[in-house]
């Protein structure tokens, strides 16, 4: 046992996110860019250790949130291209340009303060510009009556001294959703993407880059690629719920049995006593909660991975532990490892008990847990 690994911990596998990135370019055509999403520390996977190893594997870009993430990345040695997705105030231009970082645009003013910015600095910002088709969230708008306005902003905004507009993107808002009202609403989107591009470069603009694929386009519309894919969540092996790609999953979140004790039945367990053992039943207590990331709300309603099996999770989830049922594992014992979600306790299953979906958990998973370096086998048990 390691010093990291006494209470609980989260495996991180080079090995698997390697192999995904090789599945998810071969399913990319020819001379089609890899950007990888890195953002919110790389799902919790740690932003610097996954861009340097996506920047070893030949990827072409890497994108986060914010300018905290990329300066983050520039600190820490790691030099190819990097997309700022969200805002940034104008007054970072200079930043901006200092450490090389493209940004993404959502506007004609916010294009105009980037210019009037850098022209002020004396030098060139790079940018992308976005594009709403209907997400409604950042972009130059372009859905229903806004479409020649749109695309009048966005070609003006290409022309503005100072900035180099290398990119145009769009964001799909349910690519990876099933059902035919989902699938015509993404081909809508596509349509008003490719529409805009068109329209703007008859007004004179000029992109090296267009890009709108991400996790579920890549999945569900291959002919989407155009210059740049850019997946997300199926670049750590989540998301392919069909198995279609052979992804792996890249973290593995692990505890271990603090303890073993028989409860008496009628015996309540943990705060608020909603469960009640209704038999002589074998308690285990593990060292992870709330505070870890395990959602509360999976209360009662999911399973963790224990060797011989699948343990039922009791009572309510606290903040540094929580309580499973090993009655039908009558081999566990103190010290064993639990398997929270990885290879072999599904995080779909977890994502789904607490409501939310696994982006939401990989991400929540907390500073205070270590992260430890592991090459998990994709199916161990």
């Amino acid at each position: 046992m390691t010093e990291t690994e006494k209470r609980c911990w989260a495996e991180i596998s080079p090995e698997n996110l390697l192999h995904n990135v090789r599945a998810l370019r071969a399913a990319l055509p020819a001379g089609c860019r890899f950007l990888g999403v890195v953002k919110a520390d790389a799902y919790g996977h740690g932003a610097v250790e996954t861009a340097k190893l996506l920047e070893g594997a030949g990827a072409d870009y890497l994108a986060v949130a914010c300018l905290d993430e990329a300066l983050e990345l520039r600190a820490n040695g790691v030099t190819m291209p990097v997309l700022i997705l969200g805002h940034s105030s104008a007054a970072y231009t200079e930043t901006l340009i200092e450490h090389d970082i493209t940004q993404a645009v959502a506007g004609f003013e916010e294009a105009r303060a980037f210019s009037e910015a850098a022209i002020r600095a004396g030098g060139t910002l790079r940018v992308h510009m976005a594009v709403d088709t209907g997400m409604s969230r950042l972009g130059f708008l372009c859905t229903g009556k806004n479409f020649d306005r749109g695309v009048s902003e966005l070609a003006h905004a290409c022309s503005l001294p100072g900035l180099d507009a290398e990119g145009v993107f769009t964001h799909f808002a349910v690519a990876d959703e099933p059902g035919e009202e989902n699938e015509r609403f993404t081909r809508e989107q596509y349509r008003l993407f490719t529409a805009a591009i068109e329209a703007a470069e008859r007004q004179g603009a000029r992109f090296a880059i267009r890009h709108c694929m991400n996790s579920g386009a890549l999945l569900h519309y291959p002919e989407f690629a155009l210059d740049m894919a850019r997946p997300g969540l199926l670049l750590y092996g989540y998301g392919d719920t069909e198995g279609k790609l052979g992804l792996r999953p890249c973290m593995r979140l692990v505890t271990r049995l603090l303890t073993v004790k028989t409860l008496s039945p009628g015996a309540s367990v943990s705060y608020g006593r909603r469960f009640t053992a209704q038999r002589e039943t074998r308690l285990g207590v593990l060292g992870i909660g709330y505070a870890d990331g395990l959602p509360r709300l999976c209360s009662n309603r999911c399973a963790f991975a224990v060797a011989g099996g699948m343990a039922p999770q009791r009572g309510s989830i606290c903040m540094d532990m929580c309580m499973l049922d090993l009655t039908e594992l009558p081999e566990a014992e103190p010290g064993d490892e639990v398997e929270i979600f990885g290879p072999a306790a599904d995080l779909n299953a977890l994502s789904e008990a607490a409501q939310t979906i696994p982006y939401e958990l990989l991400c929540a998973v907390s500073k205070r847990v270590p992260r430890v370096i592991k090459n998990f086998s994709p199916y161990r048990v």
